[in-house]
């Protein structure tokens, strides 16, 4: 069957029309009213600032405004994006991001002028006058952190000024060259060229010869481009190091951890804990490589499906099971779901210019767009449930403005590993013994990847960034520390010949000009969703009550606070290993039935 492509009609009739113009031009003159009102209240760093009744009136026209600006430009940010993200060979689709991205930029310096002036202002007394900065508490407590972190004013519109040409250009030149990567692989005889996102997608494939050949000839592609790739990421982490140095932050780590919304010692708690977990993930790759008689697995083997007679899931299959089960937990998330598949949410071809792997984006209020390669595996199924598990987040957070909005990635994944969760329970508890063991394969698979193969991609970038302060690495340099932090972690649980040394280049996270270190969140998310599904199994109705309260918050506290609210001390090791153990049980019932 066609796979479906995403509906965005009812955003704007296409890039060329008359209402996506209307549309654009509305966000430049809102950006543009903005900076007028900036200037008129001279919105900026105020050492000597006054907090009185009159201040907390401009600081409720001034928030209301800025908030209203970001809520006016989310759907035509989305709708550009739809098109960069599903084909970036489209000049238009190119051509509309470049412009756009200039008013994101003047939202950047006026963003930062709005934090100089919060940081400047009494907080206290502020809340104590305005329901709108009680409402925004929390933004205003960060706020004053950030003020203490900020360059001088025109240092700061500068950095993002020359950003345009700098960082966000070398993301977008990562973005745009990955994307129409194709690959020559010889399959069944026969030479094909094929989308790097669909010789990626061979890692999944039952045949080993097949995957091996996909493999070797994906690393071939990537050395082909690693000189215009390692000089992105290269420069995009000699930027964060100047700007983080620059701005007071001892490392670019430190300054990752205060986006995160939490603090060294939650980390290094999780970290240690998932060290502590890596022997039992090697019991895993060593009990899978038995599954597929190879005496050690190799990297190619990491997403090997086992059980020839597993589940072929259809993407009309996947989406009968999601909205079924979506519908055991409740009839809004149900409803959601049958939303973004009746509506066209969801773009799930893989095919040539399409970005690899899978995103969920928010386009308005309520509304979001969801990307994904799909597989017909349980693995297609469940990261579709993972990403419908985004919009539901986006669903509960609809009724906060667009600061409460702005959820850590941290807990961004929070909805995401639940929903995902719901969907691999149900599906263990339909399945036979050739079924649980694919799905428990699939579960793994990708709790592996989270907390070993992360905890590599962790150790890499940190070196990374610790060298660059002194000089560039080469493309072969990153590849050997890229090989270092896999033997580090996965040890004897993958043949240490047969690695993965480009993994620098095809993962995107890494190229994020605005943001380091983006793998670690994505650690906290899962041990934090299991933990929330084990408490749900507990208590189902004491936790409905609780749950969307906590997603629609995930802007409005640290991860901490919002922690503490289900009972957890996330800067204890003990959470971190309670939630690794139920992964931990996943591998014994694994183990077991392997043999």
């Amino acid at each position: 069957m066609t796979l479906p492509h995403w509906d965005l009609s009812n955003i704007f009739p296409s890039l060329e029309s008359a209402e996506f113009e209307q549309g654009f031009a509305k966000v430049v003159a809102r950006v543009n009213a903005l900076a007028e009102l900036f200037d008129e209240y001279h919105i900026a760093r105020a050492p000597d600032a006054v907090t009185n009744a009159e201040t907390a009136r401009v600081f409720d026209l001034v928030l209301n405004t800025y908030n209203a600006t970001f809520d006016e430009t989310r759907p035509v940010m989305a709708y550009i994006q739809s098109f960069v993200a599903t084909d970036s060979r489209n000049a238009l689709a190119q051509a509309r991001a470049s412009a756009l991205q200039i008013q994101l930029v003047t939202l950047s310096k006026l963003g930062a002028r709005l934090v100089a002036w919060l940081g400047s202002l009494d907080q206290a007394a502020l809340v104590a006058q305005s329901a709108t900065a009680r409402a925004h508490e929390y933004a205003l407590s960060r706020a004053r952190v950030e003020a203490a972190h900020q360059m001088s004013p025109v240092e700061e519109e500068l950095a993002m000024e020359l950003n345009l040409s700098g960082g966000s250009a070398w993301a977008r030149l990562h973005g745009n060259v990955t994307s129409q990567i194709m690959v020559e692989v010889e399959l069944d005889g026969a030479a094909q060229t094929l989308p790097m996102s669909a010789a990626r997608n061979l890692a999944s494939d039952a045949r080993r010869e097949t995957r091996a050949r996909a493999h070797y000839a994906e690393l071939a592609a990537w050395e082909k481009y690693a000189v215009p790739l390692a000089a992105a990421l290269n420069s995009i982490k000699g930027q964060m190091n100047t700007l983080s140095a620059r701005r007071h932050w001892a490392t670019a780590l430190d300054q990752a951890i205060f986006d995160a919304a939490i603090d060294r010692a939650t980390l290094d708690a999780m970290l240690f804990a998932a060290r502590e977990s890596f022997p039992a993930f090697r019991r895993y790759l060593r009990a899978k490589a038995r599954a597929l008689h190879v005496e050690q697995l190799t990297f190619y083997d990491l997403f090997a499906p086992l059980g020839a007679d597993a589940r072929v899931w259809s993407y009309d299959d996947a989406r009968a099971f999601i909205l079924m089960h979506f519908g055991s937990y409740s009839e809004k998330m149900q409803a959601l779901a049958r939303r973004a598949f009746d509506e066209h949410w969801i773009d799930a071809e893989p095919r040539a210019g399409k970005r690899d792997g899978a995103f969920c984006m928010s386009v308005r209020a309520g509304e979001s767009r969801v990307l994904s390669n799909f597989k017909p595996t349980f693995g297609g199924m469940s990261t579709l449930a993972h990403e419908l598990g985004h919009a539901y987040h986006n669903l509960v957070l609809a009724p906060r403005t667009s600061i409460q909005r702005d959820t850590p990635m941290t807990l961004a994944e929070t909805a995401s590993i639940f929903c995902e969760t719901i969907v691999k329970q149900a599906a263990l508890r339909e399945a036979d013994a050739a079924e649980q063991l694919a799905i428990l394969e699939n579960s793994l698979q990708g709790s592996c990847q989270v907390v070993v193969d992360i905890t590599s991609r962790f150790l890499f970038e940190s070196r990374v960034f610790d060298g660059r302060r002194a000089r560039e690495w080469s493309a072969r340099e990153l590849c050997d520390l890229m090989l270092d932090a896999q033997k580090e972690t996965y040890g004897d649980g993958l043949d240490p010949n047969a690695l993965h040394p480009y993994m620098w280049a095809a993962k995107p996270h890494y190229y994020r000009d605005s943001m380091a270190f983006y793998n670690f969140p994505y650690m906290f998310g899962l041990l934090f969703g299991l933990g929330l599904y084990a408490q749900y199994q507990q208590n189902p109705s004491e936790f409905k009550t609780n749950y969307d309260a906590l997603l629609s918050s995930t802007g409005m506290a640290d991860a901490a606070t919002l922690t503490a609210r289900f009972g957890f001390d996330i800067r204890q090791p003990d959470f971190w290993r309670a939630s690794l153990k139920t992964i931990e049980q996943e591998i014994e019932r694994f183990e077991d039935l392997v043999k």
